[in-house]
């Protein structure tokens, strides 16, 4: 899955993702499918204010130097990055079609017109971004758009270090890449801002929703098993499906999130947390393997 992107042949090996407070990059192994290393860097409170209606980055020079000590760590002489940021400043649409072209450039074309009917900003201006799958019963499109000045925003503090961001993605659909999804599979990311819903089954994104989080990293169980619980009726009404696995990404109380989601819905229950080790990690920081999600699913998923 790839979010806002130019196309590139080679998946690039170092990923960097930036968060609200933090900018977290790491190195894949050349031949082995594992990180190699990882490390942080903090950024100091307001630096990113991720969204859609204005500037991004409202502190480029602590951005940016976060960037240099954490890529700088990790990348050797690799330059080719992918960049990872806030659900916030990218919107995923999941769209349906009769029928597309086959040319890309009308398809992008018929495209925007459509999303000109759900956002909020230029998307005649904006970067997008998107796959689709041909069936019998039409087409289905996951399509990734921002307007492009956020998008640049982002890039240009990459650039400025000396690293080709080849490769822009939202966190929740890098985290994606770390799920098996076959079966019938549910995501549930939290942020300090939002609260995205994926559900996937056979290795394709059946559902997407976002929803505000106006309380923050003290959003309880109860409200997001409240918030959770109509997209996943939605998606067993919609495809026939029973959602066997949920995946909960940023929440601090799995104790509590965990048995609530499985008396409701039946379906197990872990922490979106892939495997890493104390020897990968360079910064000596305490990172909860939650936090590294996106990364690995960017680079090994």
């Amino acid at each position: 899955m790839t979010g806002v992107k130019k196309q590139k042949s080679v998946r690039p090996r170092i990923a960097c993702e930036i968060t609200l407070d933090r900018v977290i990059a790491a190195r894949a192994s050349e031949r082995l499918p594992r990180l190699e290393m990882f490390t942080s860097r903090q950024l100091p409170p307001g630096a990113v204010a991720p969204g859609l209606g204005g500037p991004n980055v409202l502190n480029g020079e602590a951005l940016r130097t976060a960037i240099k000590g954490a890529l700088g760590a990790v990348s050797g002489n690799l330059r080719d990055v992918i960049v990872i940021v806030p659900d916030a400043a990218i919107r995923v649409l999941l769209l349906d079609f009769d029928a597309l072209p086959e040319k890309a450039q009308e398809i992008e074309a018929v495209i925007r017109f459509r999303l000109k009917k759900s956002l909020p900003f230029d998307v005649d201006g904006a970067a997008v971004s998107y796959e689709l799958k041909r069936g019998p019963d039409g087409v289905r499109v996951v399509a990734a758009v921002s307007p492009r000045a956020i998008i640049e925003e982002y890039e240009s503090a990459f650039r400025d270090e000396g690293y080709a961001p080849g490769v822009v993605l939202p966190s929740s659909l890098a985290a994606l890449g770390t799920m098996e999804g076959e079966r019938p599979t549910l995501l549930l990311k939290v942020d300090p801002t939002n609260i995205m819903i994926a559900a996937a089954e056979h290795q394709e994104l059946r559902l997407v929703r976002t929803l505000d989080n106006p309380n923050g990293a003290n959003v309880s169980a109860e409200e997001l098993a409240e918030g959770v619980l109509p997209s996943i009726v939605f998606f067993e009404d919609t495809f026939a499906a029973h959602v066997e696995q949920i995946y909960v990404g940023g929440v601090d109380r799995m104790d509590e999130v965990g048995p609530l989601l499985h008396e409701h819905t039946g379906a197990r229950v872990q922490e979106l947390a892939p495997e890493i080790s104390l020897e990968q990690n360079l910064s000596g920081e305490h990172l909860s393997p939650s936090l590294m999600a996106g990364i690995a699913g960017a680079l090994l998923g």
